[in-house]
């Protein structure tokens, strides 16, 4: 198989759009999630975002640089080495919490020099990415 095992996949889940989102990671070798974090009002191209980003986060803390990181949001690989979260979400006081995390992933890019490959999930080939919440 080309899937990596040590590594992390992640996604994101929103019902609506905005409307309640969540995202996940989970270790492909265990199967184990290793993060979560929501419900909160936002969209599931800022929790695709957050959710590289956490597991980024998670592998500078643990020291583990080659770990890889599948993602099947094409957009969000692309906002991550960007290092900004181009979302179109309006700045609401109900959204106020969530920029406030997304200001912190954006810091967080800038100030780190990750070298954990980020790698898209092809779903075509591989099925549904092993983080999927199954709400489809």
């Amino acid at each position: 198989m080309e899937v990596r095992a040590d590594a992390f996949a992640v996604d994101a889940a929103c019902s609506g759009n905005p409307g309640p989102m969540e995202y996940q990671g989970v270790d492909l070798t265990t199967g184990a999630r290793v993060f979560h974090f929501g419900p909160v009002k936002g969209t599931n191209n800022i929790g695709e975002f957050l959710a590289i980003v956490h597991a980024l986060a998670l592998c500078w803390q643990k020291g583990w640089h080659d770990k890889t990181i599948y993602s099947d949001s094409y957009n969000a690989i692309l906002w991550v080495s960007k290092g900004k979260c181009k979302t179109t979400l309006e700045r609401t006081p109900q959204t106020e919490q969530l920029f406030q995390i997304i200001a912190r992933a954006e810091n967080w890019l800038r100030t780190h020099q990750y070298r954990n490959p980020i790698i898209k999930w092809e779903t075509q080939k591989w099925g549904e990415v092993p983080a999927d919440f199954g709400r489809k």
